[in-house]
């Protein structure tokens, strides 16, 4: 027991001596720093002051700046859509006997695509006209006779209820016999047929067809939540169809204002024509959407802006007292970035000579070369 207390006490002392003497170096690392720092810069300023300088000139590029037109720019991919693009089910159910159109084939609204079987209902429509001759006959005659005051008032209008009612219930299968065809909703193309003869559908459950009017179509695309308080109806939009190798400029026509729970989005719409029906269903476009612009802006290339201690500075050649220039080290504040080259919103001025070549290896106040 007495040994194990032994080796912890020495094992505590050794710790402790060596926590102290790193704590002492870092000490001593830290003022070496400092000291170091304290010396080049007198030795800069004595340098100054002689008309020397210590360190070695720099050779480096420069670029006068200049204030130009600053765009930034929402990049994301949408599709084609047919502004109406439709699918079609049955209105009744049933068994398909017939399908008239083909995928590809042109159709206008109300256009019979398919049939289904209808028999059962055409044979109650037979029995109902036979039985419609009948009551209208008797009808007529039970008419005739309470004209002429003969017969009951009960009896002609029993007469006149039956043949209504005939007339009604055969109004009711006529209507029941049209919506056994699947017509078309709209002008279009037939882009799917999903079904097929001796299928069993259903209103509202199966898809019948697919139509679509290319005539005029939409893209769309869902863009994140954070640019929603930007993008708003009318904005310009440049968008470029990768398969068509062909670039345009529109404005959004339509700007969600639901945002999708469960990604987070909301959808944008760009109406374009299509009367030389070049586009497709599902095309990709890539939509370039300018959510930010600046007429007059400072701007610079991002690789030009360095970062210390949570700073951005970057470096512009100035000229001193002897009519040379030297290295100055300017902050900056950014703004926007896009395709690489970034806005500056304070730091920089237009006339300004900004190194863009060798910028890594000078230090404020150095001599420059051009």
């Amino acid at each position: 027991m007495k040994k194990i207390l032994l080796f912890a006490v020495i094992s505590l002392f050794a710790l402790s001596c060596n926590s102290d003497k790193k704590s002492k170096l870092e000490k001593l690392k830290k003022q070496y720093d400092e000291i170091a720092v304290q010396i080049k810069n007198l030795e800069k300023d004595i340098a100054k002051g002689e008309g020397k300088s210590l360190d070695k000139i720099a050779e480096v590029s420069v670029t006068d700046l200049k204030a130009e037109e600053f765009n930034h720019y929402i990049e994301v991919q949408g599709k084609i859509d047919g502004d109406e693009n439709v699918t079609v089910s049955s209105k009744m159910p049933g068994v398909v006997t017939d399908i008239n159109v083909k995928e590809g084939q042109g159709v206008i609204k109300g256009q019979v695509l398919a049939q289904l079987d209808d028999a059962v209902l055409r044979q109650s429509l037979s029995t109902l006209d036979s039985s419609l001759v009948f009551v209208t006959n008797l009808y007529n005659k039970q008419k005739k006779l309470w004209d002429q005051k003969i017969g009951s008032e009960v009896q002609y209008l029993t007469a006149k209820n039956n043949k209504e009612s005939i007339e009604n219930n055969i109004k009711t299968i006529k209507e029941q016999l049209a919506q056994m065809n699947i017509v078309s909703p709209i002008n279009g193309t037939i882009e799917e047929i999903p079904i097929k003869v001796g299928q069993v559908v259903s209103p509202g459950v199966t898809t019948a067809f697919r139509v679509v009017n290319l005539l005029k179509v939409k893209v769309v695309a869902d863009i994140a939540e954070a640019y929603s308080a930007k993008l708003k109806t009318g904005n310009e939009v440049t968008i470029n169809f990768p398969d068509l190798n062909k670039e345009i400029i529109s404005k959004i026509s339509f700007s969600s204002k639901y945002i999708n729970t469960v990604n987070r989005t909301f959808t944008v719409e760009v109406r374009l024509d299509n009367s030389s029906e070049e586009y497709r269903a599902n095309m990709i476009a890539v939509l370039k959407i300018n959510d930010y612009h600046a007429n007059s802006a400072i701007v610079i290339s991002v690789d030009l802006i360095q970062k210390m201690n949570g700073e951005d500075y970057v470096y512009v050649a100035e000229k001193n007292s002897s009519n040379k220039y030297t290295a100055k080290k300017n902050k900056v504040k950014t703004g926007q970035t896009y395709n690489g080259y970034t806005e500056i919103l304070d730091g920089l001025k237009e006339g300004e000579k900004i190194i863009t070549v060798g910028y890594q290896n000078v230090e404020d106040g150095q001599l420059l070369k051009f």
